[in-house]
């Protein structure tokens, strides 16, 4: 039987084992792995920059031109008040127990929309 010299020990247990190591630390950076989406903007939220967007590529196509479903237009500022300042709009947008979730058959609006809507109410629904 041959005995390995001690300089090969070094060489084939030390240096590997060492190697193995460094390789098993690492350090994840859960910011880079997992990126926050692109926050929601609710900067500056007014009713033709922000609201009406929202409401013509969510609702005016069935509640907007001339014969509005359901006689509810919200692709106008007078009429969209109204339901504003009696509930309904927020009532159904939220998917509230009671009201008719909107947009109809398809998923509730986007959080960040919600957001936006929300705020514009709470900031007394103004025209501007």
């Amino acid at each position: 039987m041959k005995i390995i010299p001690k300089k090969y020990i070094y060489y084939f247990v030390i240096i590997p084992g060492l190697l193995s190591g460094l390789n098993s630390c690492y350090y994840d950076n859960e910011e880079y792995l997992y990126p926050q989406p692109v926050g929601c903007d609710t900067v500056n939220i007014s009713y033709s920059g922000v609201i009406a967007p929202i409401l013509s590529d969510n609702c005016n196509g069935c509640h907007g031109g001339s014969s509005p479903t359901a006689g509810i237009a919200t692709d106008n500022y007078d009429d969209l008040k109204i339901i504003v300042d009696n509930g309904k709009f927020w009532g159904s947008i939220n998917h509230e127990t009671g009201y008719t979730q909107m947009p109809k058959d398809k998923p509730r609006l986007s959080e960040c929309d919600l957001k936006k809507i929300n705020i514009w109410i709470n900031n007394g629904a103004l025209n501007d």
